[in-house]
């Protein structure tokens, strides 16, 4: 549109302009400008009204921006107002002006004086020609004079004599008819010069010399055309040769004389003549002519209103217009758009403001694309890291300058047992269950800052913990102790920040004593064993050898001692045995199995029944229809069940009262959705154990019964650490009192079960 808009002004412009010279030219010609002048100025109004469409098409659409507030839009009028000022008001001066002078310019060229004057000019410049032809009529004769009875064969001297001393262009001897008898000058390369006329020749019959002005009407032709003189206008002059002697036979001969009139003075003639040719023309139709005058200039001062109000909008655009792709650049860029920018290509000032802003534009977007490249290669590299935080075993944690806690990876809250996404920000003792880790922490930093051995600031420390933790475990909604073996490991950040990684050891060293344990099992097995056979048949062969043949006071001691060798040897076999069984417990074969079923064959040989409530103090038995299969080794689970039933009865043995029925122990199983694990429990309600024991309980040899050898919560854990299951052994507190302990065991589902979704 606005190429159109360009070159639909250009086209109207120029063609003003060409009616306007046209309109201009027509008035230099009478006949023209009475012709024409109607259908030039009705062009010259049609052009007009095309630019005055153009120039109320331009105001429309600045009023529709400007309604709009479109940025520029007020800028763009005051600029088009500004030039249409600056062209109207000098064009409205130079019109006042113009008009007074054409108006008076026309009356004074119509002055009587005027007019006197070219008439007096017109009868000189006649007078002028008609003295110079008779000038050259006369020099013509007095050269005939000279040709006075010569013939023919001197008669070319002579002429050629007369051409030189006339200063002629062209002399010519003819007889009466038309013969050329001698010639000088042009006509001496013709071939058929031009004879005299036959009205010349009458004249000359009358008077003896005759002259003409010829050339001057073509002369005036081009002077009308070009402004100048044209051609070339001569006298002609005509004179008789005298005859010298009469005769019947002599012929009349005729001098002919060509010579160029001036230019001065042609010129002048035709000018004064032309002159008053159109004055008179004028003076007829002077006041049309004023009139025709003005409404010319009226024409032409519209036309330069109309084309400066359009220039204006033109160049107000060509000045808006960077302004406005600066506005739609600096819009975008604040909305965060930094794609590249228009620029202009104008060599100007606002153009190359439009190309800096475009550059600057680029190199903030590239700036932008590396800062984009880098941001996502910084959340690349965080993202791997998280990931590979949170596939890690240890646990990781990071503490401000404070000990608030910043993060913690998910290996933290396996290894703790405990959610600390809740409790960011947070000191390790504000988080419930982490007391002891937070006071094991703090004391070892003390310790380290404070060792003189040891450089102060030092950025690193490891320590190993054994800490008793009440969490809270995915498969369980109870919160229990559970004793840990932890290396901790601290360093320091940028800002003053900690990093704790921690690894959960206690399976390792648990594994490490259960293999020491087993070693010692072994050897003591092979080294005791052995000797236990030879004792145990010497005794018997001595009370053999020596029955019936000491004294019956020495016979009973005999006896009795013997009797004490061989029931200590059978104990110390049992002992032995049993630490070999340990040692040698073969590797679980894994089946598919029902948790469920596998406890109600065990407790049916304790005189239970799971489908009915047992009686007080008798073995109470819950089982969760909904446990799934699990894989084990049905052999070394009922070994298992059997040792955590009679350890329970056995405590609950020691605390029965007088008379009294001791208190029963509880077998249950449950199904945890969540987590996707069947726990067993066996419950006692017996003392419960000391701290030290419950640290050490799966450690062989360790016990709190009066008989035994303390190695069945030893092998029970060496089967669940087989199995991949998790045992947790705790008291049951109520009211601050211990009532209890408690054994679980946590197995995992033989297949997934999915979960209802809501």
């Amino acid at each position: 549109m606005r190429i159109l808009l360009v070159l639909g002004a250009a086209v109207a412009g120029i063609l003003g302009l060409v009616l306007l010279f046209l309109l201009t030219q027509a008035t230099n010609n009478r006949e023209l400008y009475e012709r024409n002048y109607v259908r030039l100025f009705a062009l010259n109004l049609v052009v007009a009204g095309l630019l005055l469409a153009v120039i109320v098409g331009a105001g429309l659409r600045l009023y529709w921006r400007l309604k709009q507030g479109r940025y520029g839009s007020q800028l763009l009028v005051k600029l088009a107002a500004i030039f249409a000022f600056v062209g109207f008001m000098p064009g409205l001066l130079i019109y006042g002006v113009s008009y007074q002078f054409v108006s008076r310019s026309i009356e004074s060229w119509f002055d009587v004086k005027v007019e006197s004057a070219l008439s007096a000019g017109v009868s000189l410049g006649r007078t002028s020609l008609d003295t110079l032809s008779s000038d050259w009529a006369k020099k013509t004769q007095v050269a005939a004079e000279s040709l006075r009875d010569l013939d023919g064969a001197a008669m070319p001297l002579v002429v050629d004599r007369i051409r030189e001393q006339l200063g002629a262009d062209d002399v010519v001897a003819w007889s009466m008819n038309g013969t050329v008898l001698a010639s000088a000058g042009a006509s001496r390369f013709q071939l058929s010069p031009e004879r005299p006329s036959s009205a010349i020749l009458r004249r000359l019959k009358n008077q003896p010399a005759v002259a003409m002005v010829e050339g001057l009407d073509e002369v005036e032709l081009n002077a009308a055309n070009n402004g100048t003189p044209g051609g070339r206008a001569h006298i002609r002059a005509f004179a008789l040769v005298p005859e010298a002697r009469l005769g019947l036979f002599a012929e009349p001969r005729i001098l002919q004389v060509t010579v160029a009139m001036p230019d001065a003075l042609v010129a002048n003639a035709l000018a004064v003549e032309v002159a008053n040719r159109e004055y008179q023309e004028r003076a007829l139709g002077r006041v049309g002519l004023q009139r025709m005058y003005i409404a010319t200039l009226t024409l032409s001062l519209f036309l330069a209103v109309l084309g400066s109000i359009i220039l204006a909008v033109l160049l107000g655009n060509q000045l808006a217009r960077p302004l406005l792709v600066l506005a739609e650049g600096v819009r975008e860029v604040s909305l965060g758009n930094l794609s590249p920018k228009a620029a202009l290509s104008n060599k100007d000032e606002l153009g190359g403001l439009t190309r800096a802003f475009a550059d600057m534009t680029q190199q903030l977007f590239e700036a932008r694309a590396t800062v984009d490249q880098t941001m996502n290669e910084v959340s690349t590299a965080r993202a791997n890291l998280q990931t590979i935080l949170d596939n890690l075993t240890a646990g990781v944690m990071v503490l401000d300058e404070q000990g608030h806690l910043l993060s913690a990876n998910p290996g933290a809250m396996r290894i703790l047992g405990l959610p600390l996404t809740p409790h960011l920000g947070k000191t390790l003792d504000q988080i419930p269950g982490l007391r002891p880790f937070a006071e094991r922490v703090d004391a070892q930093l003390k310790a380290v800052l404070n060792d003189p051995v040891q450089p102060h600031g030092s950025d690193h420390w490891q320590q190993s913990f054994e800490l008793s933790l009440a969490s809270k475990h995915r498969d369980t909604a109870l919160h229990e102790p559970h004793n840990l073996t932890l290396v901790t490991r601290a360093a320091a950040l940028p800002g003053q920040a900690q990093l704790l990684v921690f690894d959960d050891i206690t399976q390792i060293v648990s594994a490490q004593r259960a293999q020491a344990w087993g070693e010692v099992a072994r050897r003591l097995a092979h080294e005791i064993k052995n000797p236990l056979t030879p004792i145990q048949l010497s005794a018997e062969r001595l009370e053999m050898k020596l029955s019936g043949k000491v004294a019956p006071p020495e016979q009973a001691v005999l006896t009795k001692s013997v009797k004490t060798i061989v029931d200590q040897v059978d104990a110390m076999k049992r002992l032995v045995n049993e630490f070999r069984d340990y040692a040698r417990l073969p590797a679980a074969h894994l089946e598919s199995l029902n948790l469920n079923d596998l406890v109600t064959d065990v407790v049916q040989l304790y005189g239970a029944d799971p489908s009915q409530a047992g009686a007080p103090g008798e073995l109470q038995v819950s089982l969760d229809p909904r446990c799934p299969p699990i894989q084990g080794d049905p052999q070394q689970l009922r070994q298992v069940i059997h040792n955590l039933l009679q350890n329970a009865q056995d405590a609950c043995e020691a605390v029965s009262g007088e008379g009294g029925q001791p208190p029963g122990v509880e077998i249950s199983t449950q199904w945890s959705e969540s987590a996707q694990r069947v726990r067993l429990v066996v419950r006692d309600h017996g003392t419960g154990f000391a701290d030290a024991i419950l640290k050490r309980a799966f450690e062989p040899y360790v016990t709190t019964k009066t008989k035994g050898t303390g190695l069945g919560l030893a092998v029970v854990k060496k089967i669940v650490d087989d199995h991949g299951a998790r045992i947790d052994l705790s008291n049951v507190q109520e009211n601050d009192h211990i009532v209890g302990a408690k054994v679980s065991l946590s197995f995992k589902a033989e297949q997934p079960i999915e979960l209802p979704t809501s």
